[in-house]
């Protein structure tokens, strides 16, 4: 399993201590500084069954600076999205988790980290 972080974030923070506390194997891409490309973002979308404009921090400075709230959320406008993702990681929700399962999730309540946890194996542990 994987997870998308940004180490400043709180969720992000509360996800890994949960990862932890179940023992769980995981690795840590910290998105910011090793941002996902325009076909990782294709890839974890096509896994969370989402769209681009789901998984958006329309909140962010950046996010009213590029006027996201005013593009269209439709099948032609979605490699526009992803393109702003890719160029723009910090848009991006975190934590994003991935599972062994091939399904992914975004990790932003207790609930949605176990449930990663139980789509990976119940929490089987690695030997270091």
């Amino acid at each position: 399993m994987e997870i998308w972080l940004n180490p400043a974030c709180s969720k992000c923070r509360s996800a890994v201590e949960i990862l932890d506390e179940e023992g769980a194997r995981y690795t840590v891409r910290k998105y910011l500084e090793d941002p996902p490309s325009a076909d990782d973002l294709r890839g974890v979308l096509a896994r969370l069954g989402l769209e681009p404009w789901d998984i958006t921090r329309t909140q962010e400075a950046e996010a009213q600076e590029l006027g996201l709230a005013e593009w269209e959320r439709t099948d032609a406008a979605r490699e526009r999205w992803i393109a702003a993702l890719a160029a723009h990681p910090r848009l991006i929700q975190r934590p994003i988790i991935t599972a062994d399962d091939g399904s992914a999730l975004v990790g932003r309540s207790e609930e949605a980290v176990r449930e990663a946890v139980a789509r990976a194996g119940s929490g089987e542990t690695s030997d270091g």
